[in-house]
Parts: structure tokens; C-alpha cells; sequence
């Protein structure tokens, strides 16, 4: 069973309010690499909560996490080829609103609108709703498991075999732990989730802005009997984070868990993984 996914954003991110505007266009082109000043998050944020619209585009693949940043900080994502997004892909981001912001950027750099303000607030305000609604961690890990079918469920594995940061897994995680606490047991532990993380985030990929350190530490569970837990099917359902880094416990998941109790999540740009005959739950990012 396929279904489609994407990124998502921690709801601590998304503004209360929409910000005080100072400047049409953001500083960060994608790709133009002199524009990467930033090297905190409050910078980073700060300057899309400061303007209108900030670019955004394909990458790797078509999702990307800017996307999530740029709406969650009250701006207007400036979206080159939205038009071309696959259908299954990023199902749940605004596409048709930002077709529509697309075209006001246009009459804005054309002239044709002088005074811009209050419909850019008016979108702004809009998409602010979506994402609080939709694209959040929580909303994410609750529909992955609206998904299962299954009624009821309370305890979830989340298996990783390696613990480098990976957008879709630790966001999607993360939204986990948002929705069951300490209910949803990782492993193994993806310590950079975690608000008690030590070491320096800068040193991780896209140095840990926005998507490290979000989830309360007594959220953590230390499982002794991982083995235990499985054999006596402890829970409801059992998700491997990434395909492609690894599925732990494999074997033994599947001798003790029925293949619709079985979550797989792919985030990657490409996939060479087989998927389309799976019997278990299997969210594709980049769902071509």
C-alpha cells in the first residue's frame, strides 16, 4: 500500500502572528551559495520573518525543507515550477494558493501593484492556517497512522539502524513524539531530536537549523527488551524511519507483526528500493 508524504515543520516554529515586513524578497537564492550568511536559526528566521516572499524551488527532489521554513515564519514561499510538482507529490503543501502568490509577486516586480501590504498579509494569513492545519510533525505522524486503518493505537516502535540526521525521519519522529510522548519508542535514540542534545548542532547537516532539538528529553525511553517488546507484540504498529538507511530487526518484525502493521517511510530524492508490491504501509516522499 502506497502513500504519498512529505516533509513537515515543528508547530514551536511557526509564528504566532504574522511578523513586521521590512523588505519585498529574502536574502537566500537556492543554489547561489554567497547568500548562505546565516549560521543560527534566529538569523535564518528572522530574515524570512522580515520579508514578503523568499525563492524557493526543486532541489534533489521536489520537496524540500525551505519550503516548510519560508511558510513558517510568515512569508510567501516565491515557487519557480510549482506547476510541474507530480501529482503525488507533496499532497499536502499549498500549491494552488502559492500558483496564486506566484502571480501577485509577478504584478508586484511588473508595477502593476504599488500598495501590496494588505493582500500580501491577506495570503500570508492563509497559508499560515495550512501549515498550522497540515504541515506540522504532529499532523504528519497522525496521518501516517489514519493511514494503517487501524482504530486504535497507543504504542509505537520506531526503528532506526543509523542515527544521521535525515529530514523526513527525525521531523516525522519528532512528530511521534509530539503525538505519543513516551508511547512511541526510537530505536535506536536520534539524539539530536532531543533539547538536551550536547554537542554542537552546526556540525550537522544544514548545520541543525530548525529541525534538531525539539523534543522534550523525558520523552526519551531507554528500551531494555527491544526483543521482548517485539515477540510479545507490545505494539500497535512498527515504523522503519528510512528504507534506504537500514531496517533493524527486519526478520523479527515481520515473524511477529502482520505486514499491515508495518510502516515504511522513504525520504529520499531517488529510491531504487522495492516498493510498489509491498503489502505493508509504504510513504514515499518523491511518489513518481
Amino acid at each position: 500500500m502506497i502513500h504519498p508524504i512529505g516533509f513537515s515543520i515543528h508547530e514551536s516554529l511557526i509564528v504566532k502572528e504574522i511578523p513586521h515586513k521590512k523588505k519585498l524578497l529574502a536574502h537566500i537564492i537556492p543554489g547561489k551559495l554567497d547568500t548562505y550568511i546565516f549560521t543560527t536559526s534566529d538569523a535564518y528566521n528572522k530574515d524570512y520573518q522580515e520579508s514578503y516572499f523568499a525563492i524557493t524551488c526543486k532541489k534533489g527532489g521536489w520537496d524540500c525543507f525551505r519550503h516548510y521554513e519560508i511558510l513558517a515564519n510568515g512569508c510567501i514561499p516565491l515557487f519557480t515550477d510549482i506547476e510541474k510538482i507530480p501529482e503525488n507529490i507533496m499532497t499536502f503543501f499549498p500549491k494552488k494558493l502559492i500558483q496564486e502568490t506566484n502571480q501577485l509577486f509577478l504584478q508586484i516586480s511588473n508595477g502593476k501593484i504599488v500598495d501590496y501590504d494588505e493582500i500580501c498579509k491577506k495570503y500570508i494569513s492563509l497559508l499560515l492556517d495550512h501549515t498550522r492545519t497540515y504541515l506540522t510533525t504532529k499532523s504528519m505522524a497522525q496521518y501516517i497512522l489514519t493511514q494503517t486503518g487501524i482504530l486504535s493505537i497507543k504504542n509505537v516502535l520506531f526503528l532506526s539502524d543509523e542515527t544521521s540526521p535525515d529530514y523526513l525521519r527525525c521531523l516525522t519522529l519528532t512528530g511521534f513524539k509530539d503525538l505519543l510522548g513516551k508511547d512511541c519508542h526510537d530505536f535506536l535514540k536520534v539524539p539530536h531530536i532531543y533539547e538536551d542534545y550536547s554537542d554542537d548542532i552546526s556540525m550537522l547537516y544544514g548545520k541543525g537549523i530548525n529541525y534538531t532539538k525539539k523534543v522534550d528529553a523525558s520523552k526519551y525511553v531507554n528500551i531494555l527488551n527491544i526483543t521482548e517488546n517485539i515477540k510479545s507484540h507490545f505494539y500497535d504498529v512498527v515504523i522503519c524511519g528510512s528504507i534506504h538507511r537500514g531496517f533493524p530487526l527486519k526478520e523479527l518484525v515481520y515473524e511477529y507483526y502482520k505486514p499491515s502493521e508495518i510502516i515504511i517511510l522513504c525520504g529520499e530524492d531517488e529510491h531504487e528500493c522495492e516498493w510498489k508490491n509491498t503489502t505493508s504501509h509504504f510513504f514515499l516522499r518523491e511518489y513518481k
